[in-house]
């Protein structure tokens, strides 16, 4: 029985072409590259390496530079096993950051399941709400309804503190169904317009190894909501569970899966290695005859 039937009652919803968010409107008809920019000292792949608001907005600058169609900041690690963080604690991190990257032509997003931050952030005029809780806190989604920007709503089982030691069990497809379908049900409750939506299975969050690559093998499952797809493989230890490599040398494995969601229908790809992710796709755009910049 195919997902989508029988025990999932889904309809087909019109599939989103243009993602809307605060300042602009995102073709999704070809992948998106978001670049990290982690304001934290304990993030699991580059923890510390941008900690302090200049380093982070010299990283975004270079980002920018190496071809991110997307910015996301984020000052809280969410990494297994992560103590969480105050919103006010948070905004330390972080604002000085947005502050500076708002003035420049490129969709900026926060990385942030905090309502307050959510505010805070919507208040300078940020784009985008990267919520790996899918806007589930208690006033997450009353903060977000008025506004304009784009949402990304993440599919996390248990979490952070917790979510690898008890992984979530079953079938990991039909729960994203219906994790997906019910949230998105909440969303059209709030008025909150379909095309400002996009939907990340959460690879690593609470999933084991197995279940990791059984959604990306089956990623265009998900296809069927309409959502654009948002998916982060970047440096993730099922990577490194396969390849016997350490967090700081899975570059390879991260932009091959990256390609692989990317031809499967992603078509938001939250990596940290902008340059090398934009190579890959170039290639992958060329076969697939959707390259602009081939001479004939």
């Amino acid at each position: 029985m195919a997902v989508g039937e029988s025990k999932i009652n889904m309809g087909l919803r019109p599939h989103v072409a243009l993602w809307r968010t605060t300042r602009f409107d995102l073709d999704v008809s070809h992948p998106l590259v978001m670049g990290i920019v982690n304001v934290t000292p304990d993030s699991f792949s580059d923890g510390g390496l941008h900690a302090n608001s200049t380093d982070a907005i010299s990283h975004a600058e270079t980002l920018v530079e190496e071809g991110a169609d997307i910015l996301d900041v984020g000052g809280e690690s969410t990494r297994p096993g992560a103590a969480s963080l105050s919103a006010d604690e948070e905004w330390q991190r972080i604002g000085p950051v947005l502050k500076q990257l708002v003035k420049w032509h490129i969709p900026v997003s926060v990385d942030t399941y905090h309502p307050q931050t959510m505010h805070r952030a919507l208040d300078l005029g940020v784009d985008i709400l990267n919520d790996v809780w899918a806007f589930r806190q208690k006033g997450a989604l009353q903060a977000v309804a008025s506004s304009r920007c784009g949402l990304c709503m993440m599919h996390m089982h248990g979490e952070p503190a917790t979510m690898q030691l008890h992984p979530m069990v079953g079938n990991v497809m039909e729960e994203l169904s219906v994790f997906f379908q019910t949230q998105l049900a909440l969303i059209d409750e709030v008025g909150i317009d379909q095309s400002r939506v996009v939907l990340d299975p959460g690879i690593g969050f609470g999933k084991s190894v197995d279940q990791n690559f059984e959604i990306l093998r089956k990623q265009s499952q998900l296809l069927h909501f309409g959502q654009p797809l948002m998916v982060g493989w970047s440096n993730k230890s099922s990577l490194g569970a396969v390849s016997g490599l350490p967090v700081d040398q899975r570059l390879v494995p991260s932009v091959v899966a990256a390609v692989l969601a990317a031809e499967r229908g992603a078509r938001i790809l939250r990596v940290h290695a902008v340059a090398k992710t934009v190579a890959a796709l170039s290639v992958w755009k060329a076969e697939a005859g959707i390259c602009d910049n081939i001479d004939s």
